[in-house]
């Protein structure tokens, strides 16, 4: 079944405003490219995409609210920037199973330009910080007291 036709059954005669999920997996999408999905999907949630031939994101419309994008099992091997532009609250991508060759590929996600971002344990190790700077004080406060072998 064509993504189109697949999107339209999905939809159950809902409008595409209504809709917060949708599951377009093992469709076939022409040419390798998404088709019939667009901008008035405004509360999508979660979309997935495994196995659908897909090569290319660039028609993938602005999805706002898209937090979770499942693309595993596709022929997708660059274009991922499109994602950092169209969907900016994404939190969880599974490109696995895709024809990804290296790690720069997958670089154009990285949000260094985010004060917000912080990376996993990058608080802790501030406090640690902390610790560590009282803990040397102290040392030097003990400076003259050597102990005698």
């Amino acid at each position: 079944m064509e993504m189109k036709k697949r999107i339209n059954l999905e939809l159950r005669n809902r409008a595409p405003e209504e809709v917060t999920e949708l599951v377009l997996d093992n469709c076939l999408c022409v040419n390798g490219e998404i088709e019939g999905l667009n901008d008035t999907f405004k509360e999508l949630e979660f979309l997935s995409m495994a196995n659908v031939e897909l090569s290319s994101l660039a028609q993938l419309p602005s999805l706002n609210k898209l937090r979770k994008l499942e693309l595993s099992d596709n022929i997708i091997s660059g274009g991922l920037e499109v994602l950092a532009e169209k969907c900016p609250n994404l939190t969880y991508l599974n490109l696995s199973g895709n024809k990804i060759k290296d790690l720069s590929t997958v670089e154009a996600l990285d949000e260094e330009d985010d004060d917000d971002y912080v990376e996993e344990g990058e608080e802790e190790e501030d406090e640690e910080e902390c610790l560590r700077g009282e803990k040397r004080k102290r040392d030097a406060e003990d400076d003259g007291e050597e102990e005698d072998d």
